[in-house]
């Protein structure tokens, strides 16, 4: 037998825990599923439906050089349902579409208020 590969939670580098929770709770419909204690946690979770995202805080001094940051690609169901739920969170960029595309699938993407992006799909 060999092993099964059940769950991914991955983390994503942000500047303030709190604000990242706020705006995934608020605009994206997320729920909160943990976070550090205190006023100003260095670490949480959100998660929606069968989602979960971490949330890790990330020193200024780290964000001054430019990286790439982390790419999701999230799997939903009913994608214009939920394209037409964030179409109304003064999310999207002016060029933000849903569309399909050459390899096949259904897609909308974005960044979060860190830059991290968030690219939603179903397969056709």
């Amino acid at each position: 037998m060999s092993g099964y590969l059940k769950h991914i939670h991955p983390v994503l580098p942000v500047k303030n825990v709190t604000q990242a929770i706020r705006y995934y709770t608020e605009k994206l419909g997320f729920r909160l599923a943990f976070k550090d204690e205190g006023d100003n946690p260095n670490y949480g979770g959100v998660i929606r439906d069968g989602i979960e995202i971490h949330l890790q805080w990330h020193d200024e001094k780290e964000w001054e050089v430019t990286i790439d940051r982390p790419l999701l690609r999230i799997y939903v169901d009913h994608i214009e349902a939920l394209f037409d739920e964030y179409k109304t969170k003064d999310i999207f960029h002016d060029r933000t579409s849903l569309k399909e595309t050459t390899w096949g699938t259904r897609e909308f993407g974005f960044y979060d208020l860190y830059g991290n992006g968030l690219v939603f799909y179903l397969d056709l």
